[in-house]
């Protein structure tokens, strides 16, 4: 396969995920474009890259999501490749397309990749064909109201209804009483047009006790594919992660080994090329684990895996872009010591509502294995049209308990002055017992924490 070089690359993202593209982009030698919105205009994504387009306004359909204006600026800046990033655009088919229309390498999996797995009902039927176990599920539209409720109850409550176009911990409802179903169904559905532009749902059992497991992908585009380990998301609000780690503290080993080869065996079935994740949840009554959903783009975690394996993530996904055959066995990936990793959002620490404002001074922590990904700076406006996160915490040590207190040590040295955060929560999880224990699930915040 020939190579297709990179001279420039434009960036369709924002905040801390640009900056880390760019980052990488520095070291190999590629040029820089970042987009941005008027409310962007001193973000310091723009300040760093080597060009900066404006592509409208702060809404970020007007923006971000506008996909004839990132186009237009990687043409009008002779661009030869688009990295998405995360959320917005990383999952769009239709902008891959529009990509490779206008002969632009997409930093990302085919789109046929995207088409098979951004559908969540289509995707469960291509795990179960590939041998990977699933809940089973029920698709609404395909019933009518009463014999959705009968299966509903044959299948148990609580139950979860979805979106099959939704993502990120968005478009699901969690349902206890099936006189919730019927209302909850319009009102998802409506919202879930609305964010994704697909209505489409489904119903699957709710697991009482999970703990979110996701295995990290890495291929080629000759057929190679390894997997780079796996990461515990458990503790979240609202299904939005807010600490993840590796190696999960609730697998076996062996455990580990299998799920990990059904998200390759999942990958090879889809004939996936790019950097991406296989998502499961595991049931810790059972003992079982059932796939949930794969994530065809970089995720926001992911430096918890570079930090055991070494390796950088954004550069090994230009280059199966770009062509290149992997060449490392799954052998010779060697995972070293604990990784931990602290979202932290710009939000009010009594509410969890998002708190823009301005960044009136900063300080971030450093030391031996502390990492730390952001945007902010003193003097920085926060926007108020984006999520909420401004920086993540990526810490590694020898194992858990030593990771555990390097992170407490590094949020000590925190310090965002002059808006609102929720750094004491993050303390306050990594204090308490049941975490420290590894005793929790994916209801810990909100069983534990209040």
């Amino acid at each position: 396969m020939e190579i297709r070089p990179i001279k420039k690359l434009l960036i369709a993202n924002r905040g801390e995920i640009a900056i880390r593209i760019l980052r990488t982009c520095r070291e190999l030698g590629i040029q820089t474009v970042s987009v941005h919105s008027t409310a962007d205009e001193d973000s310091l994504h723009v300040k760093l890259a080597d060009e900066s387009v404006c592509i409208g306004p702060g809404k970020t359909t007007l923006s971000y999501l506008n996909i004839n204006a990132i186009i237009s600026a990687a043409e009008i800046t002779q661009a030869d490749a688009i990295h998405p990033g995360y959320g917005l655009l990383s999952e769009n088919e239709d902008f891959a397309k529009a990509c490779a229309e206008w002969n632009i390498l997409f930093i990302g999996p085919q789109w046929s990749c995207l088409e098979q797995m951004g559908d969540k009902i289509n995707s469960k039927i291509i795990a179960e064909k590939a041998g990977v176990p699933i809940l089973k599920s029920i698709e609404v539209s395909k019933e009518n109201t009463s014999s959705l409720k009968e299966k509903v109850l044959k299948m148990g409550l609580p139950v979860l209804i979805k979106a099959s176009a939704g993502g990120g911990g968005r478009g699901m409802t969690r349902i206890d009483d099936i006189d919730d179903l019927a209302p909850a169904i319009t009102r998802l559905g409506q919202e879930a047009l609305a964010a994704f532009g697909d209505g489409t749902l489904f119903i699957e059992k709710f697991i009482t006790s999970p703990r979110h497991i996701e295995v990290q992908i890495w291929a080629d585009k000759h057929g190679n594919i390894l997997h780079l380990g796996e990461r515990d998301c458990t503790i979240q609000r609202r299904f939005q992660k807010l600490v993840e780690e590796s190696p999960s503290p609730v697998l076996s080993d062996k455990l580990r080994k299998e799920i990990c080869k059904k998200a390759v065996m999942l990958a090879k079935e889809v004939g996936y090329d790019s950097v991406g994740t296989v998502e499961f949840l595991y049931d810790q009554e059972s003992k079982q684990y059932y796939f949930m959903e794969m994530n065809t783009r970089i995720q926001v975690e992911h430096p918890v895996t570079e930090m055991r394996t070494g390796m950088d993530l954004v550069a090994e996904q230009i280059r199966s872009a770009q062509g290149y055959c992997i060449s490392l066995k799954q052998k010779d990936i060697v995972f070293v010591g604990h990784s931990i990793e602290c979202r932290l959002n710009a939000e009010d620490p009594i509410t969890s509502v998002p708190a823009p404002g301005r960044v009136e001074y900063y300080y971030r922590p450093a030391g031996p294995g502390v990492r730390v990904d952001d945007f902010i700076y003193s003097g920085y406006s926060v926007p108020p049209f984006y999520d909420s996160m401004v920086a993540k915490v990526i810490v590694c040590a020898s194992d858990r308990e030593s990771a555990v207190a390097r992170m407490k040590r590094a949020l000590d040295e925190m310090v965002i002055g002059g808006i609102k955060t929720n750094i004491d929560l993050h303390k306050k999880i990594l204090s308490h017992d049941d975490f420290v224990r590894n005793n929790y699930s994916t209801d810990f915040l909100a069983k534990k924490m209040q």
